[in-house]
């Protein structure tokens, strides 16, 4: 019979957190899909070996369920879902490569708004779902997966923290792993359960400038209070930190806004390059800083070098090259 959920909490949560792991820094790359075949895609070994040559260590896979609309409290999969059958087969080749694997499902909307803006009028309702949803894929990563995103840049529901603490016992009693939540860059500070998981995952879109740059110079000096202001907050919380997601589509003026899509239709991969280059100057080596997922490698299935040219495709692109060199030259560097 499964521990009451009061006395799961008290056990999981009212220990002192622990302090920062010596584990090995995460260097990944997410492969997310929006097609239901997706993850069958026939280059994924090759993707993924390919990714294993940059010195990553790790990939992210992200299957994503729908709502309708941010006030509603049904969350389902759709003909964009990919098949659990695909993340699993991901799963299995990846660690072939020698990667490890963060399964972090998503939630998105129908009308194509924010999910930060999902605020329900009926908490007890849409939490219920989302419990659904969320042990669905932890049942899933209790077959192979490495570690687990319990969410996703909820910033509308990350305040509340007894149902987020109901949905971290509920996940604990399935999967047994690191678990993490991936705030947003503008959340992270206002996310009430932090001592529920392991790690702090932050999505590192902050603009770095507010015109295009390609000065790496520049750039660096630009996250340094970011920096700073992340170091006190790991201290403060215990945890080590990770960059669930960063990076910057390949056009000129990507860095004046990493959160957008649509930025400019100038393609600029050195400017991409760049900000790739000043995030792992700036914060490679630092001792609370837990490594990378960059967004992305590829989307797949894959699509074609012509209609990666404006996304946030590292694959073929100066910015695969910057991470490659980082990776096998600096793993364990020093601060700078």
């Amino acid at each position: 019979m499964p521990t009451s959920l009061p006395r799961l909490i008290g056990d999981l949560f009212g220990r002192r957190s622990p302090q920062p792991p010596t584990a090995p820094v995460q260097r990944g790359f997410a492969l997310p899909t929006y097609e239901a075949g997706g993850y069958d895609d026939p280059h994924a070994s090759e993707h993924l070996r390919q990714i294993a040559l940059t010195g990553a260590n790790w990939i992210q896979l992200n299957p994503t369920w729908y709502q309708p609309n941010p006030a509603t409290q049904v969350i389902r999969p759709t003909s964009m879902t990919a098949a659990d059958t695909g993340v699993t087969r991901m799963t299995s080749l990846a660690h072939l490569q020698g990667l490890k694997v963060l399964l972090k499902p998503h939630v998105d909307l129908d009308d194509e708004s924010d999910r930060a803006t999902i605020r329900p009028p009926d908490p007890e309702g849409w939490f219920a779902a989302y419990t659904d949803f969320i042990t669905h894929y932890a049942r899933i990563a209790a077959y192979g997966a490495d570690a687990f995103a319990i969410g996703t840049e909820l910033a509308g529901t990350a305040g509340d923290r007894h149902h987020w603490l109901a949905v971290a016992a509920r996940v604990r009693e399935v999967y047994r792993g690191p678990l993490l939540y991936a705030a947003n860059y503008d959340e992270y500070e206002g996310v009430a359960f932090w001592d529920a998981v392991d790690l702090i995952g932050i999505d590192a879109y902050w603009p770095l400038s507010d015109r295009p740059n390609s000065d790496v110079r520049q750039l660096v000096r630009a996250w340094h209070p970011i920096r700073e202001r992340l170091a006190r907050f790991a201290d403060r919380v215990r945890k080590p930190i990770v960059f669930t997601e960063a990076g910057y589509t390949s056009v000129h003026g990507g860095v004046t806004a990493p959160y957008s899509w649509t930025v400019s239709p100038v393609p600029d991969a050195a400017e991409q390059a760049a900000g790739y280059e000043a995030l792992l100057r700036a914060f490679t080596g630092r001792p609370w800083w837990a490594g990378v997922h960059w967004w992305v490698w590829e989307q797949l299935p894959t699509l074609g070098s012509r209609a990666r040219a404006l996304d946030y495709s590292a694959h073929g692109k100066e910015a695969e090259r910057v991470v490659a060199r980082w990776w096998d030259t600096h793993r364990e560097a020093p601060p700078t």
